[in-house]
């Protein structure tokens, strides 16, 4: 059986495929992390900081990649 990596010239379409995981990673990541902020910030006057605020949207990347590491690259 062919892959579809065998038919050929079809390394735009895997780009394009990963980019748009990279993509819809990035931008779920961006929503939690707002949410984690909004509810942090609401308790007690807190102040979310830029370094935490890009350590959990870092998290949330790791998150992300591994859980789409594992529904491409089945289990």
């Amino acid at each position: 059986m062919l892959t579809i990596l065998e038919v050929g010239n079809l390394g735009g379409l895997v780009a394009m495929i990963i980019g748009i995981i990279l993509i819809v990673a990035f931008m779920i990541s961006l929503f939690i992390t707002v949410f984690v902020k909004l509810i942090y910030e609401s308790k007690d006057g807190r102040k979310f900081s830029k370094s935490q605020f890009w350590q959990t949207m870092l998290i949330c990347l790791v998150i992300c990649g591994l859980i789409s590491g594992i529904i491409c690259g089945g289990m």
